[in-house]
């Protein structure tokens, strides 16, 4: 089986970019620059939703499902680095797995949002990502097929968007993944939105915005596996059999350090 990678990214807005940008006094704190922003934002009848280029990557949740070389199946979930790591820690981290596997890169809205996100804060972090930028121009002979399937071109399957691509790449019919899930009988988010990680972030509760990642990371692992079915490259009984593996596998990290909402998760299967 090929390597799949699976990721999603939480984000908080980017306080020590915002004041600069914006000459904020320096005796603001951050909470106090995102909220003067935030009302200026809302004063030009604009949203309330930062531009991409201003938001801190705070979590990055991965999925990894292959094969051993020793022939067996291996499925890990889990947020890079730790609770103390730094944005460009955890974004190195990131780029450093599509190096060691070149793996197939799956995400829901991941072409826009988080790899639009992961770009800004590379260039501001100063993260290399050779393997991922590869576009079959570099004259390795493994990267010629590049050329063809890249992670950077919309239209080719090396990063698969799963939203976009079952949207027929229409932005009015993309279909938000919680909904989704929940309708093919996954459990959905857990926790909290996208809407309280902020506030969130600021009551000291990274270790809840991580564990909801990963249930969110998982989610779009399932959606995957049901679109293997839908395009015929999972069998009913193959598609029965990875879900059951998962459940397996959550099973067994809900009964170590730090997976109580494994346990929830389980629970809120409904097929």
């Amino acid at each position: 089986m090929k390597t799949v990678l699976v990721f999603d990214i939480e984000t908080i807005p980017d306080a020590q970019g915002i004041r600069l940008l914006n000459e904020y006094p320096t005796d603001l704190s951050d909470a106090q620059v995102v909220e003067a922003a935030t009302q200026a934002r809302l004063a030009n009848g604009q949203n309330a939703f930062f531009p991409l280029y201003l938001h801190r990557v705070v979590a990055i949740s991965c999925v990894i499902r292959r094969t051993t070389k020793e022939g067996l199946p291996q499925f890990k979930v889990g947020s890079l680095g730790s609770e103390s790591s730094t944005e460009k820690e955890i974004i190195h981290d990131f780029y450093q797995l599509i190096d060691k596997y070149t793996p197939q890169l799956v995400s829901w809205n991941g072409g826009g949002f988080d790899l639009p996100v992961l770009n800004y804060r590379a260039l501001v972090n100063q993260v290399s990502a050779s393997r991922y930028w590869e576009m079959g121009e570099s004259g390795d002979h493994d990267a010629r097929e590049f050329k063809y399937n890249n992670y950077i071109s919309r239209y080719h399957l090396r990063h698969l968007d799963l939203m976009d691509l079952l949207a027929f790449y229409q932005g009015k019919a993309n279909a938000p993944l919680d909904a989704l899930s929940k309708l093919c009988g996954f459990p959905g988010k857990m926790g909290m939105d996208g809407s309280q990680v902020w506030p969130a972030y600021q009551a000291g509760q990274l270790p809840q915005i991580r564990a909801y990642c990963e249930t969110d990371v998982v989610n779009t692992y399932l959606m995957y596996c049901r679109y293997q079915l839908f395009r015929g490259a999972f069998s009913a009984e193959e598609y029965a059999l990875e879900l059951e593996f998962v459940k397996k596998e959550l099973a067994i990290q809900s009964r170590q350090e730090g997976g109580a909402h494994w346990q929830e998760y389980l629970a809120g299967f409904t097929q």
